[in-house]
């Protein structure tokens, strides 16, 4: 299984590009701090190349800039190309499928914003505004009756 998911802030303005067939395509860096700390206490940061394709590439384009913090699901793509001096390169992208914005921009670094996240997914068909939503100040039990006690002996499994 080939799946990667990342938590981190965009290094650079997102680079946009159109392809011949004109799809839209985003490329952009994540600054993504590890989980664990080294022996001074510090975390590392790895800088990932990332690349996002379509609706999703526009949305990124259009929304991120440099200091965003989104949550990106995807999978790691291997690439070559040959350089202008002759050379072969060798690229390794994360290919973004999914995404979320998480949090604002910070300009401590720290990840306390997490708790304002708006996810988007570039599946259409999971349009929010079809989303039914209730006042949480409403018991959304109210009118289910009566409170009953049911045994295990009851249970057909």
């Amino acid at each position: 299984m080939n799946k990667v998911i990342l938590i981190g802030r965009l290094t650079r303005d997102p680079e946009s590009r159109m392809t011949q067939s004109n799809m839209e395509i985003s490329r952009f860096s994540l600054a993504c701090s590890s989980e664990f700390a080294n022996r001074n206490g510090e975390r590392d940061t790895e800088f990932i190349n990332c690349v996002a394709f379509g609706r999703l590439a526009s949305t990124i384009n259009r929304y991120c800039k440099k200091g965003t913090m989104i949550s990106g699901i995807g999978r790691i793509r291997n690439g070559s190309y040959d350089a202008q001096d002759g050379t072969k390169r060798y690229t390794t992208d994360v290919v973004i499928d999914q995404m979320e914005f998480v949090g604002g921009k910070s300009t401590s670094g720290d990840m306390n914003s997490m708790n304002n996240t708006s996810a988007y997914s570039p599946n259409p068909s999971a349009d929010k505004s079809d989303i039914e939503t209730t006042d949480i100040g409403e018991d959304p039990y109210k009118d289910f009756g009566d409170e009953f006690t049911l045994s295990s002996d009851e249970l057909p499994f």
